[in-house]
């Protein structure tokens, strides 16, 4: 545990502390024991600190990871699969078995418990999208837990969110919560791996808040453990990407979960900046699938730093097959992805148009082909 001072506050923690609806992501290492599955005892002390929450006021999503890990034991295998088809056997197993374990330990407090199993074509899409923000919030008033997991028994490396962590800065969105806690083993964000001395010899810093991007500078994130596919650069990545849609985050470890849970005085928050994305700018900027590419020049590249619209004349390349209202990449000369935003022509369109200019062009293709208000930087 981190020598962290144990009673913090901040505007951000008291936020989260009073939070009326929260997404709550528990990790694979909380759950499950490479060799014998889930663990039923960690279990139930979580949902002893969810129940607490709850019973407290606050509406509670549970994303839950842990469904290839508690199929690992079941199955004879002696480590988490790398090779999709195990993967996926694995959690067609343990998934049956996670949800069980929920309704099981929820049952103690005559909780009902849902479970709601996403793939990223679930969120990417708009009408997926909105079926699943009604689900969830049909759940929340009848008064049921909504247990959220990736389907990873049909998600193929092409469709996967990636880890549980960006899954849950994304329900946090989706279901328009006003806190996200993440829970896992690790106990706040350091400088470095605490474990190990620095390059300099000294033991890594513990940060207790992050306000902006100038508390990140000089931080080393590692990747995940043997259980999960998460790490300290995956949660990194979702306490900004949900951030962004003004939800602050708290990371905690999970043997402290009925402290992160009740004044939030553990751990480390990442505090929501003044302005947030718009629902739709997020969607385009984290959640739509691209279905295409357009390389555009220097000049095009300032434009758009000013938030102008992007015009034929810029682009210079198409890649992709996509349609108009697909959502497509913008692309440096350098080959940086430097947008996204909504085509209002199809493939075949922008092709003709490539580097012409507005008025030489019919008037049926005179727009934008990307409207500001359709584009946002990434």
């Amino acid at each position: 545990m981190s020598e962290a001072p144990g009673a913090m506050t901040s505007p951000a923690r008291a936020g989260i502390a009073a939070a009326r609806s929260i997404v709550v992501k528990i990790g694979s290492s909380a759950l499950t024991d490479l060799h014998t599955g889930l663990d039923m005892a960690r279990l139930d002390a979580l949902v002893d600190a969810l129940e607490a929450r709850m019973r407290a006021g606050s509406d509670v999503i549970v994303v839950s990871s842990g469904a290839i890990g508690a199929g690992i034991a079941p199955l004879g295998l002696h480590m988490r699969p790398t090779d999709l088809a195990t993967k996926q056997a694995a959690a067609s197993v343990g998934q049956l078995r996670l949800a069980h374990a929920w309704g099981t330990s929820f049952a103690r407090y005559d909780r009902t418990v849902g479970q709601v199993l996403l793939t990223a074509d679930d969120v990417a899409d708009r009408r997926s999208h909105a079926n699943a923000q009604r689900t969830l919030d049909r759940l929340r008033t009848l008064h049921a837990v909504a247990v959220v997991n990736e389907n990873d028994t049909v998600a193929t490396n092409e469709i996967r969110f990636g880890d549980n962590d960006r899954l849950a800065a994304l329900v946090a969105h989706l279901a328009a919560v006003d806190a996200l806690v993440l829970l896992s083993d690790v106990d706040g964000l350091y400088s470095g791996d605490p474990r190990k001395p620095g390059p300099d010899g000294a033991p890594a810093r513990f940060i207790e808040e992050v306000r902006g991007a100038e508390d990140l500078e000089g931080v080393i994130a590692g990747a995940g453990g043997s259980l999960g596919t998460g790490g300290m650069a995956s949660k990194l990545s979702a306490a900004r990407l949900a951030s962004e849609s003004g939800v602050p985050v708290l990371l905690a470890a999970a043997a402290d979960a009925g402290r992160a849970l009740s004044d939030a005085s553990v751990g480390t928050v990442f505090a929501a900046p003044p302005q947030r994305l718009s629902a739709r700018r997020f969607w385009m900027r984290h959640a739509a699938e691209s279905h295409g590419r357009l390389t555009i020049d220097d000049g095009a590249v300032a434009a758009l730093r000013r938030r102008r619209s992007l015009l034929s004349a810029g682009i210079t390349m198409v890649e992709g097959s996509f349609s108009a209202g697909d959502v497509v990449e913008v692309i440096a000369p350098d080959g940086t992805a430097i947008a996204r935003g909504v085509s209002a022509y199809d493939t075949e369109d922008v092709t003709k148009m490539l580097g012409r200019s507005t008025d030489v062009l019919p008037s049926e293709l005179r727009r934008p082909v990307i409207h500001a208000d359709d584009l946002v930087g990434i």
